[in-house]
């Protein structure tokens, strides 16, 4: 088995297509063919800020659900999105405005038909990904060498959330602990969540992030090739957006 694992898309429906002609995808009928076989696995956070949510919500679903060519796992921004088509009272706001406002500007026959597909993906969506065949672990904001094998409230927090301590930086954003640094485990952990100016490796751990909905990159880690492709972004760059790790 060979994987392409997509950092978070955001909406970025022209990065996403130009990201899989860069790591040799073909499009057939509506979706993207690697000729070799290789599989695409979905690193959550595929909708908000970005300008094309549903767009990319039709290509994930076709990809995952109906055609089974490809893998996903959730992120935050999905697990917002749930709540909102289940109902909840949710704040639209940190992106999922951007996606509702797009939403509601579908017939309402469609609309019912991308809230079913989304909710069915993210229904039968593993919390995390692990796969032996090259040695790795997707989970959107990655994840504990401790809390592997568990899915339980607080290892579900954490791959969606991060290693969050519930205080704020003076611009209102969360600060992280930083647990990859104490991650000694031999299998990648590949993940995203947290936008980074360049992919961040650190031992066997990556994040994959590049903040393409924030105008630097979309990028791909190739396993078992270890290999990382980026295409640039089309969004304006926000450098206030990006995470800057000691």
């Amino acid at each position: 088995m060979k994987i392409d694992v997509i950092g978070d898309i955001h909406g970025c429906l022209e990065e996403l297509h130009d990201l899989f002609y860069t790591l040799g995808y073909q499009k057939e009928t509506n979706i993207f063919i690697h000729p070799e076989g290789r599989i695409p696995v979905f690193l959550g956070d595929i909708t908000d800020r970005g300008p094309k949510s549903i767009e990319v919500i039709k290509l994930v679903c076709e990809m995952v659900l109906q055609r089974k060519k490809a893998k996903y796992v959730p992120g935050n921004h999905c697990n917002k999105l749930y709540r909102y088509f289940l109902g909840n009272r949710v704040q639209q706001k940190h992106g999922l405005e951007t996606t509702v406002v797009e939403y509601k500007t579908l017939a309402q026959s469609e609309q019912e038909i991308v809230k079913q597909q989304f909710m069915r993906l993210y229904e039968s969506a593993p919390l995390y990904l692990e796969i032996p065949e090259v040695n790795a672990i997707v989970a959107h904001a990655g994840i504990k060498e401790s809390f592997i094998g568990r899915t339980d409230k607080k290892v579900k927090s954490f791959v969606l959330y991060g290693d969050v301590s519930g205080k704020f930086d003076e611009d209102g954003r969360p600060i992280r602990g930083d647990w990859a640094k104490y991650y000694q485990g031999a299998r990648w952990i590949v993940y995203g969540h947290t936008p980074v100016l360049e992919p961040r490796l650190v031992k066997k751990t990556i994040n994959i992030d590049t903040g393409c909905v924030f105008g630097k990159d979309l990028t791909a880690f190739r396993l078992p090739e270890e290999q990382i492709v980026s295409v640039p972004s089309k969004q304006p760059f926000l450098e206030e957006k990006f995470t800057h790790f000691e």
